[in-house]
């Protein structure tokens, strides 16, 4: 578990840079500004981004913000108890495994309650349905949360989770450059502030974790010179 000193400066960067970078976060989600950039205006727009486009039509940033904010407040405490998970058994695959199993069990049964007797949506087509589950169980489902557990097991719950605002800016910024998004002010504004708490975040833990090393290398016994190398 972490540390908390509050005369330390690592953890006054620690707490500022998650603040910061939550505020960050809020701006890019919250705050629109003026357009920076359009796809319209861009001779090279892809023909795709129509149909991206059309496709969801009402977009409610307030409330998709206030979501973010509650998955940003549920997903550290879940990393919490992962690190917890992963000390008394260090093993990722396993923990990965039962923990998709879980959110499998749990989900199937809410999905049908809510599709009632429409059961088309269960219905798997050889089209970019196929592909789109594909790339999302391995990708995502899989290959994202095994990563997300090892880091967890290397460094801790707070350096993985303050990866977690800087996911938003660039999430933004590729909908922008790829989907043809509008670029707007705040995302760039949001951006650079998340980008500021980020790295006080990490600098923060660079500092706790090297004098942690100091400390024990200083705390370890010095070997007496005179005492024989062979017994």
């Amino acid at each position: 578990m972490e540390k908390i000193s509050p005369k330390s400066w690592s953890t006054q960067a620690k707490i500022l840079g998650s603040l910061v970078s939550i505020l960050g976060a809020l701006i890019v989600v919250l705050y629109k500004g003026p357009t920076l950039f359009s796809a319209s205006s861009s001779p090279h727009q892809s023909p795709h981004v129509d149909f991206l486009k059309d496709s969801s039509p009402h977009q409610n940033w307030v409330l998709g913000g206030f979501l973010i904010a509650i998955e940003f407040i549920l997903v550290p405490i879940w990393y919490i108890v992962q690190s917890n998970v992963i000390k008394d058994y260090p093993s990722e695959i396993i923990v990965v495994f039962f923990y998709n199993l879980c959110g499998t069990l749990i989900s199937a049964p809410v999905c049908l309650l809510l599709d009632g007797s429409n059961l088309s949506g269960w219905i798997i087509k050889p089209d970019i349905t196929l592909v789109a589950i594909l790339y999302s169980g391995f990708f995502f489902t899989g290959l994202s949360s095994l990563v997300h557990t090892w880091g967890i097991h290397i460094k801790g719950p707070v350096y993985i989770s303050s990866f977690k605002p800087v996911s938003i800016g660039i999430a933004a910024a590729l909908s922008a450059i790829f989907l043809g998004d509008p670029l707007y002010l705040g995302i760039v504004v949001g951006g650079v502030i998340i980008s500021i708490g980020f790295y006080a975040v990490l600098w923060g833990k660079a500092n706790e974790e090297l004098s942690e090393y100091i400390d024990s290398s200083q705390s370890q016994p010095t070997s007496k010179v005179n005492q024989p190398l062979l017994l």
